[in-house]
């Protein structure tokens, strides 16, 4: 696998922990509706349970008084490693367990908790409060439990299952695509309970090999299935389009007990942050969303205004270094401004520091080998991106975000949003400064559409499974690109 491929992997599986994990944070659905309640528990609230745990721990060794401060920390400290903390994975991962990825990503994610935490503590002036080494103790603790904990977890579903879902049986109607990849996931997670079969009224040979031999009769066969054979759950896996086979089969099973669940086959649909809600009473489904709604999006800026601020600081003796060296290479602003679409299409104004001899705004040819339009320094700052600094004060002003899809020039998007599919929904979220196409290798000149193409799918991608670990991730690869990169110029 390359190193594209792996990042790439990285940005699928992050958010749920897995590329077979069930709903999303955001997604509405009772807990343990399907999976043993337990096995539920376990999932939602391993990760919250131990950050405090250890926070408690950590603190009754060192003496202290477990008072009030200790347990809004406490509660506090729960509820963000609740919402923003990967879920564990209970499949037996069948190349063993990767300890330093679990490690990696768990560290990764409790420094954005801890951080959070902090700046709450800074702003409530309430770091006093927290003093004493069992603190120092919690944020090294922490991570070491969690991946102990998230490697254990397999093994503890595997006892769950044991204990709680014999016995327990279910069968998919449909032996279609979404049909067989439901069974194939059962099977990965014994905890759900036991795979029967299909039902299905195509004949043997038009269905996929997998199911074959698995079919359990007809759909005409059901009921007289459900009355010999005690069935607890039963998911109808039929595309939306066939209501009226849906609406046939609920009629036919309407004397069963066990519990029913429609899953249709939202494959074509090309999901985008899918979430389950309601407006006045009525359900819907959001098949392209943005993934920076409420607790998500607060985050997401603060996160931003924080990590952007402290940059700044950092580099405010180079950024007038350079500003210097821009101003005496040539005639010319040092800062250059360029028009391009943000969040939700909305022009903006991007700044960087002028690399080349002309200001243009509106041409459509990009920046290429050997041009003849950037300046010496220009050329060492494009390739460093350098010159991108200046937009830590857009990141400052909420034009642009620190990771997202990179901002192209207005006359760009009006050229590929025609000939790029899903090219404009990159405009669902703030441009970032980097992004996962930037490490992916696609930083620089687009000579052509199938370069572009890629560049918005790595960007689409990022929309649909973006989290803060990810973020963090990908602004440390950055460090690493910039230096090693030479498709800037």
């Amino acid at each position: 696998m390359s190193e594209a491929q792996a990042t790439r992997l990285d940005a699928r599986t992050n958010q749920a922990g897995s590329t077979h994990e069930s709903a999303p944070h955001g997604a509405a659905g009772h807990l343990g509706a399907v999976e043993p309640l337990a096995v539920a528990l376990v999932k939602e609230h391993l990760n919250p349970v131990l950050v405090t745990a250890v926070l408690l721990l950590a603190a009754g060794i060192d003496g202290q008084r477990i008072g009030a401060p200790m347990l809004a920390l406490a509660a506090a400290a729960y509820g963000l490693a609740l919402k923003f903390m990967t879920r564990p994975r209970l499949e037996h991962d069948e190349y063993g367990t990767d300890w330093g990825r679990i490690l990696r990503h768990g560290s990764v994610e409790w420094a954005c908790v801890a951080g959070i935490l902090w700046l709450g503590a800074s702003l409530l002036d309430a770091e006093r409060l927290f003093g004493g080494p069992a603190l120092l103790v919690w944020l090294v603790a922490t991570p070491i439990a969690l991946t102990v904990a998230h490697a254990a977890a397999p093994h503890l579903a595997g006892w769950l299952y044991g204990r709680l879902a014999t016995g327990r049986r279910l069968i998919v109607v449909g032996a279609n695509r979404i049909g067989c990849e439901l069974a194939a996931r059962l099977a990965r997670e014994p905890w759900q309970g036991r795979f029967e079969g299909f039902f299905d009224d195509r004949r043997v040979e038009r269905l996929p090999p997998a199911a074959r031999t698995r079919v359990l009769g007809r759909y005409a066969d059901l009921p007289e299935y459900l009355r010999q054979n005690l069935v607890h759950v039963i998911f109808i896996c039929q595309p939306l389009s066939r209501q009226p086979r849906i609406r046939a089969l609920l009629d036919l099973l309407g004397d069963t007990t066990a519990s029913i669940y429609v899953v249709p086959d939202l494959s074509a649909w090309d999901l985008m942050q899918a979430r389950f809600g309601q407006v006045s009473g009525i359900p819907l489904m959001a098949v392209r969303e943005s993934p920076f709604v409420g607790a998500a999006g607060l985050l997401k800026r603060a996160s931003d205004l924080v990590l952007a601020s402290a940059a700044l600081l950092l580099v405010s003796p180079l950024l007038a270094a350079i500003a210097i060296l821009v101003a005496r290479s040539s005639p010319g602003p040092v800062l250059f401004k360029q028009r391009r679409y943000g969040l939700d299409g909305r022009e903006f104004l991007v700044y960087k520091f002028r690399t080349m001899t002309v200001c243009e705004d509106e041409p459509l040819m990009q920046a290429t080998r050997l041009d003849l339009r950037v300046t010496p320094i220009g050329r060492f700052l494009r390739r460093t991106s350098l010159d991108e600094l200046p937009q830590l004060l857009n990141v400052l002003a909420g034009s642009m975000s620190l990771v997202g899809p990179r901002p192209h020039a207005v006359a760009h998007n009006q050229h590929y949003r025609k000939l790029v599919s899903g090219y404009m929904l990159r405009h669902k979220v703030r441009p970032g400064i980097t992004g996962l196409s930037q490490v992916n290798g696609l930083r620089g000149e687009t000579v052509d559409v199938e370069k572009m193409r890629r560049r918005v799918e790595l960007d689409l991608e990022y929309l649909k499974n973006w989290s803060l670990g990810l973020d963090i991730r990908i602004l440390l690869k950055t460090l690493r690109v910039i230096w090693s990169d030479k498709s800037a110029y």
